[in-house]
């Protein structure tokens, strides 16, 4: 995926501005509190702890490309049933944390079904219950587009990372072919209503308005996925 270019004429700076302006807006309409966005999550936890293998199927590549050579502890923000626990090495320390009590549940036993040397714990993205430089690599996937402040999450997610430390995301967005970005922006409002989730989110964007260093960001599945390795400043 293209970072934006510094030489690109005037008018399609205009063009970029005045998007980035109207989805930073969007956001800012469709933001729900984070404990409707745990209620949300509440009432779906079983049923996505029962689809664990489908997501393995479908995503379990992207995630495993990602978050396979994570190193020292590692921090899982918005980690929900833990399906990103099994693409870690297993010679670290992970740490969970999820908005959702209920999605911590599946998460706890996906701890225990791996043997891996971790704990969860029920906290908010946005305020992060650890001190500053606490984990060498802060990973999350499919969550920037449930955070009611994305940015402040970033922040939080930099701050407990340790200087030369990497944050890795695993994000969808709105879609490179026509089709898809015609059905993600049909479904945009009622998807977020019902599930707390923006379809139409561009998470690249999102990091670049955190003012997180981006390293490599690529794009993958007709531009529906969004690998981003970050760093702190």
């Amino acid at each position: 995926m293209q970072l934006s270019n510094p030489h690109e004429p005037t008018d399609q700076q205009h063009r970029t501005q005045s998007e980035n302006s109207d989805q930073q807006q969007s956001a800012q309409r469709h933001s729900k509190p984070a404990d409707e966005i745990a209620d949300a999550y509440a009432d779906v936890a079983d049923k996505l702890a029962r689809w664990r293998k489908v997501d393995q199927l479908f995503a379990g590549r992207y995630r495993r490309s990602q978050f396979e050579d994570a190193t020292g502890r590692v921090l899982d923000v918005a980690c929900g049933t833990g399906r990103n626990f099994r693409y870690l090495p297993s010679s670290g320390e992970v740490v969970g944390i999820d908005i959702s009590a209920d999605m911590l549940v599946h998460a706890r036993e996906e701890l225990e079904r791996l043997d891996l040397d971790g704990t969860v714990h029920q906290m908010d993205a946005q305020e992060l219950g650890f001190p500053d430089d606490s984990f060498d690599t802060v990973i999350s996937s499919f969550s920037t587009c449930t955070f009611p402040d994305p940015i402040a999450a970033l922040h939080e997610m930099e701050r407990v990372c340790t200087t030369g430390g990497e944050i890795l995301l695993l994000e969808h967005r709105r879609s490179d072919a026509a089709p898809l970005a015609w059905v993600q922006d049909w479904r945009a409002e009622s998807h977020y209503e019902k599930n707390g989730c923006r379809l139409d989110h561009e998470p690249l964007e999102t990091v670049q308005r955190a003012g997180l260093p981006v390293g490599n960001a690529s794009t993958a599945f007709f531009g529906l996925v969004t690998a981003i390795d970050a760093t702190p400043r």
